[in-house]
């Protein structure tokens, strides 16, 4: 049951990107993207809760903004694989793993999305999460937090992107892909993720 604190995020959306950025583009490159997003106290002490989608919002329009649009989608989709390893280890429960990986990934793949749809809540905020069936499934997010307000003539949802890919090539296909192919920031009624293997 989606709890109570809609428009919430879990903290990893903000940890994963400081992490990225440190490692990829140095501390002074992550404190002018936060102070850019004004969240200068997270330099200090990376939160620990779920946070304000507000927080979220702004981290992303401030990486575009610091980092321009390349870079930024770059360093979201390295968040979004640092978060897919996260839950791996510390919140995906080991036999429910062991039973993805050795299931046809035909047969993975609905298992692992059913998961992912019934713990949405915790990164779409006020956004809603929809998989839509198929022989390919895909990934519906209406109101994405991480392109909201934005127009780019490209998909900027990277985060998502990298973090549902991270866990299909690691639970369900070694070759899985997941493509944003349209973005709310572009124009489209809802962003769509197709996937792959």
């Amino acid at each position: 049951m989606k709890p109570d604190n809609q428009g919430r995020i879990g903290p990893n959306a903000i940890i994963r990107i400081h992490e990225s950025l440190i490692e990829q583009r140095g501390r002074e490159c992550a404190e002018a993207v936060f102070k850019q997003a004004e969240l200068p106290r997270y330099l200090a002490a990376l939160p620990e809760t779920m946070v304000p989608e507000a927080e979220v919002i702004a981290l992303h329009q401030a990486l575009r903004v610091e980092l321009g649009v390349v870079e930024a989608r770059a360093i979201g989709r390295d968040a979004g694989r640092r978060t897919g390893d996260y839950l791996l280890a510390c919140r995906i429960p080991k036999p429910a793993q062991w039973l993805l990986k050795h299931l046809p990934a035909p047969l993975a793949a609905p298992l692992l999305l059913k998961a992912i749809a019934a713990n949405a809540w915790t990164f779409v905020g006020t956004g809603r999460f929809t998989i839509e069936p198929g022989s390919r499934p895909s990934i519906r997010i209406d109101d994405s937090p991480l392109c909201r307000g934005a127009q780019a003539d490209v998909p900027l949802c990277d985060f998502y992107a990298g973090t549902f890919e991270c866990l299909l090539q690691t639970l369900v296909h070694p070759g899985a892909r997941v493509t944003e192919t349209q973005c709310a920031a572009q124009g489209a009624p809802y962003c769509r993720f197709a996937l792959s293997w």
